[in-house]
């Protein structure tokens, strides 16, 4: 017997109460997701819930700072050992954990994707990030977008080659517009995405943070990584032409509310960029609804 058959056929792993449990995580964390993600088919939309309740749960982990570098690693540890017992045809102790059973088997989701997104947690939850080489930068994006991209694809039922360009084009433009948002937040932690060759580029010192937002030259930076995003926006366009419209709708959706951000945030005047006390204009949730029944039905 197969892994998948094994677990598929085994008990199941969360009773309804839980699996609402589940889903109220991810209504009270991401409005963005959670309008995008409902208007799956049942099952569907539980295994989506599933993975998303598992990235905010080790997001959490490594943000966690009254853990210590030590405890962090030790709960990131804690969840490889349970997707060992996952893939192996166990079941782990956990709900969050449990309730990934039924869609590891049912989907073929990959161990490698969500080892991914823990060692992107694991680049989070050591020595701050600040001004990583392009090469980082890169490879952060793709652990903690793109591998998740790639996990929710199989889930829409994209699991070829087409769906895997849409995971990688579309969780690259997410996670820089999500860096460009959160430039200011970031930075009260120490953090600073931007890619030092983008800072260097501007004769700015990549290793002084403080120096690099109070330069005039920073929101030069600034532009400069939102023209790559807004490309990534486009590849991932060019990549959903190639798949099935019905089945990637939830994808449509985030690309529409991130892509409606990173526009209204290049809007902004190169003061304001600069300013942490001037709020973005981001899509609301009136609108985030909005844009669910359009991408939803159309």
């Amino acid at each position: 017997m197969t892994i998948a058959s094994h677990l598929a056929t085994d008990r199941p792993a969360v009773t309804a109460e839980e699996r609402g449990r589940v889903d109220a995580m991810v209504r009270q964390a991401s409005t963005s997701f959670y309008w995008a993600m409902r208007l799956l088919p049942g099952e569907k939309r539980r295994a989506i819930f599933a993975v998303y309740a598992f990235c905010r749960n080790v997001d959490d982990i490594a943000d966690d700072e009254g853990w210590t570098l030590g405890e962090k690693r030790r709960a990131l540890k804690d969840w490889e050992d349970a997707l060992d017992r996952l893939y192996e045809g166990g079941l782990p102790e956990g709900l969050v954990a449990r309730a990934l059973k039924e869609p590891i088997a049912r989907f073929g989701l990959a161990r490698a994707d969500f080892q991914a997104v823990i060692d992107g947690m694991e680049m989070d939850a050591g020595e701050p990030i600040v001004a990583p080489p392009r090469a980082e930068l890169d490879l952060y994006c793709d652990r903690v977008a793109a591998a998740v991209g790639r996990l929710c694809v199989c889930i829409f039922g994209e699991p070829g080659e087409a769906g895997r360009r849409v995971a990688d084009a579309l969780g690259r433009a997410l996670q820089l517009t999500n860096i460009l948002r959160d430039v200011h937040e970031d930075a009260e932690r120490d953090r600073l995405y931007l890619p030092r060759e983008l800072i260097e580029a501007e004769g700015l010192p990549s290793g002084d943070l403080p120096a690099i937002l109070a330069s005039p030259r920073y929101p030069a930076v600034w532009r400069a990584l939102a023209g790559e995003a807004e490309r990534a926006f486009s590849d991932a366009g060019t990549a959903l032409a190639a798949c099935d419209r019905a089945r990637m709708r939830p994808a449509r959706i985030m690309m529409e509310v991130y892509r409606r951000n990173l526009a209204r945030m290049q809007a902004l005047s190169d003061t304001d960029i600069a300013d942490p006390a001037v709020p973005k204009r981001l899509v609301g949730k009136a609108e985030k609804l909005a844009i669910a029944l359009r991408y939803g039905i159309l």
